[in-house]
């Protein structure tokens, strides 16, 4: 059985908002249509009853047109939850590979993230080391910015 990754389902509080920063800063690509689904069908798959969800997909970068995407969508009806934290179990965060972790740390800021910790190196078993950071999107999602030497 051949198996692949496709997406990341990421919700969302305003997902056009969030697919422009993740545009804007990641140079993520749309990738048509936009998503409006709701029905018996959605219904069924979510476990909620009348549910309606809109969104879109952004292609990831690097990855070249039949890449994983970034699904990111917007249900009417959203659940409060806690803040994400770093150490909360399961899902922790989307990382990002970049020569320069300092330039991107600064984009995400200027574009409406914010800093969850700083800069720093560490050094694998191996030998090989890895600069990295944690920041936030603008709605509190965790990401890795990270750079290899």
């Amino acid at each position: 059985m051949a198996i692949k990754y496709v997406h990341t389902n990421l919700i969302a509080r305003d997902w056009r908002a969030l697919a422009a920063f993740y545009t804007a800063v990641f140079g993520c690509e749309l990738v048509p249509p936009e998503r409006d689904y709701a029905g018996a069908a959605l219904d069924a798959g979510t476990g909620l009853t009348g549910a309606h969800m809109t969104g879109a997909h952004l292609r990831l970068p690097g990855w070249g047109p039949a890449g994983p995407t970034l699904e990111i969508y917007h249900y009417d009806e959203l659940a409060e939850g806690p803040p994400p934290a770093v150490n909360w179990p399961g899902f922790g965060h989307l990382a990002f590979e970049t020569e320069d972790v300092a330039a991107l740390r600064a984009k995400v800021l200027a574009n409406g993230g914010a800093a969850v910790g700083e800069i720093v190196t560490l050094t694998t078993k191996t030998g090989a080391q890895v600069t990295w950071c944690y920041l936030t999107d603008p709605e509190g999602n965790i990401l890795e910015v990270q750079s290899w030497a």
